[in-house]
């Protein structure tokens, strides 16, 4: 068992090929212990290579509701928010509190770390300045 770094492309495509070879290698076996190096090694190079960030707070909320398949009423009742105020969350007008982080990674399974992520919020449309300089609450 000769194992390298994984510095190229070529390195990274040898590494997967050998893996395909050993895949099915007797538990406790040299061949596993090779296998489970380079499994190590092509992560780590993955990991570098092709990172994957984390998705938007809200998208992840959006898409968590429709794999449970959670409706908005039922999200609603279950955090005691008013439609309106979670439209303005779901609409980027309003940011996730973090009493609104904790409740909707316990109810939907989501991470904190997903949650409490900064994010933009969408710019006020015309209308609306114009209403909140007649008084209207902004956020």
């Amino acid at each position: 068992m000769i194992i390298k770094p994984i510095r190229t492309e070529n390195d990274y495509e040898a590494a997967c090929k050998r893996i395909d070879e050993i895949f099915q290698a007797e538990e406790g076996s040299a061949e596993d212990d090779e296998l489970e190096v380079l499994l190590t090694l092509v992560d780590k190079y993955e990991e570098e290579r092709f990172p994957i960030g984390m998705p938007h707070p809200i998208e992840a909320i959006r898409i968590q509701m429709k794999n449970l398949n959670m409706s908005r009423n039922y999200l609603l009742e279950s955090l005691g928010k008013s439609s309106g105020r979670m439209s303005d969350i779901f609409n980027c007008r309003r940011r996730l509190t973090l009493n609104d982080v904790r409740n909707f990674s316990k109810l939907l399974h989501i991470p904190v770390q997903v949650l409490a992520q900064e994010y933009p919020l969408d710019k006020p449309k015309a209308k609306e300045v114009q209403e909140v300089g007649k008084g209207a609450a902004t956020c």
